[in-house]
């Protein structure tokens, strides 16, 4: 059986207005204790372009600045899981994150977007709440659709009209 892995805390304050959440971190994000720090994910790459920032040459301490200055902020589905491996098919006992806070925590959400199809799973919670939700094509590796295609359709879902604070 798998150990028992732990997620990382969210990019987050009161000023976010849109919220990226992915599954679970990757072996290598948790080893870094960065949000999408393997180095063949595409998500710094994708946001990068659509911010209009180098966030991929970027230290992780800039680019969590980045994504706030935007009002973006970045979270997980899963607190904890069992997984062998990188890939979220992987995925055993996960326990949700406690979301319950975040109209608190974050008063100006409005979008939620995840991440892949195994973190939109969890779109209809939010949708119920009041949220504007979208599932955007996985920035993982696995996940074999080209760059451009993916930079288009997380360009459509908005992610570029973002305004710096």
């Amino acid at each position: 059986m798998a150990a028992l892995l732990h997620g990382l805390p969210p990019i987050l304050d009161a000023e976010v207005r849109t919220l990226i959440l992915g599954s679970f971190p990757s072996p290598a994000s948790l080893a870094a204790q960065q949000y999408y720090g393997h180095r063949q994910n595409q998500f710094w790459r994708l946001l990068g372009a659509l911010l209009g920032e180098p966030l991929a040459e970027s230290d992780y301490v800039e680019r969590q600045r980045s994504l706030l200055r935007h009002g973006i902020g970045v979270w997980d589905v899963f607190r904890q899981c069992q997984r062998q491996g990188a890939l979220d098919a992987a995925i055993q006992a996960p326990e949700v994150n406690d979301f319950s806070r975040l109209q608190m925590d974050a008063p100006h959400l409005r979008r939620v977007c995840f991440n892949g199809q195994t973190a939109g799973k969890l779109a209809r919670w939010f949708t119920l709440r009041g949220y504007e939700t979208c599932v955007l094509p996985s920035s993982s590796p696995a996940y074999t659709l080209a760059f451009a295609s993916k930079l288009e359709k997380w360009r459509a879902a908005g992610l570029g009209a973002t305004v710096d604070r």
